[in-house]
């Protein structure tokens, strides 16, 4: 890896100039421009001390190199989703390999009587959803509501909550979350 490079097109993605990239890690002008140049090979503290000011991990500066170079899977059969739901419960994840995913998206279905558990869920994050068939029972916190096909949902996560399936019919969710929580 070429890391005189790298952080030059790091700096000019984060739109800093040398002089400002030296000014918030603290170093001189001419330390950033003898890196970029490959003049100097800092060592890992004088590296992640330059990084702090764009900011950026370590991880992250080496990790986009190489997920840049992988190809990354843009469409996903039925089969490639994950199955992370519980029970009779099926929730399909799309995009288990994205690389630092920020939204858990799903594909869910509830048969008749299924639920999420008795246990409320909860987790930081938000939660969105649609129902593209069927209906289901949503409650958070101690509000019940009852959605069907073609309604909505959209709440934070951090309150209390489950679904659960009381009907005689299948229901599809697709949902979202963010932060990602899978």
């Amino acid at each position: 890896m070429d890391v005189g490079a790298k952080l030059k097109l790091v700096r000019t993605s984060h739109k800093l100039s040398q002089r400002e990239l030296a000014k918030r890690a603290g170093v001189t002008n001419s330390t950033i421009s003898m890196i970029e140049k490959n003049s100097v090979s800092p060592s890992i503290s004088s590296l992640k001390k330059v990084l702090n000011g764009i900011p950026i991990s370590l991880v992250d500066f080496f990790a986009e190199d190489s997920e840049s170079e992988q190809i990354q899977q843009i469409v996903y059969s039925p089969e490639e989703l994950m199955d992370i739901g519980s029970g009779d419960v099926h929730m399909n994840l799309v995009g288990k390999a994205f690389p630092r995913r920020q939204m858990t998206f799903l594909v869910e279905t509830y048969p008749p009587n299924a639920d999420t558990g008795t246990e409320m869920l909860e987790n930081d994050a938000e939660e969105g959803g649609y129902i593209l068939e069927g209906k289901i029972e949503l409650t958070v916190g101690n509000e019940v509501f009852t959605l069907k096909a073609n309604d909505s949902y959209y709440f934070d996560n951090n309150k209390p909550h489950r679904f659960r399936n009381p009907f005689n019919k299948v229901c599809k969710i697709v949902s979202a979350t963010t932060p990602a929580n899978f």
